[in-house]
């Protein structure tokens, strides 16, 4: 679930989305979407933002390029990976 959110969020680019968005996009109960949005803004994975009565979810692009970086770095414990 996490990461349908995330990937929607990336979808969304610098726009971001609202919960109520999010929710009918990904067809999950908002009970749910709320906790799983915490835990990707606890990961500083997505940030929220409030605009006027509503708030705005973002992934968070840099911290992503930053965690496939570190995974690119440490894949196969610095040997060579094999493509397959």
């Amino acid at each position: 679930m996490r990461l349908r959110i995330f990937r929607a969020l990336v979808g969304a680019g610098p726009i971001g989305m609202t919960p109520g968005a999010l929710s009918t996009t990904l067809d999950v109960p908002a009970s749910t979407l709320s906790f799983r949005l915490k835990e990707l803004m606890h990961a500083d994975l997505v940030s929220q933002e409030r605009e006027g009565r509503s708030l705005i979810y973002r992934a968070s692009m840099t911290q992503m390029n930053e965690l496939l970086a570190y995974l690119t770095a440490h894949c196969c414990h610095g040997a060579a990976c094999i493509n397959r």
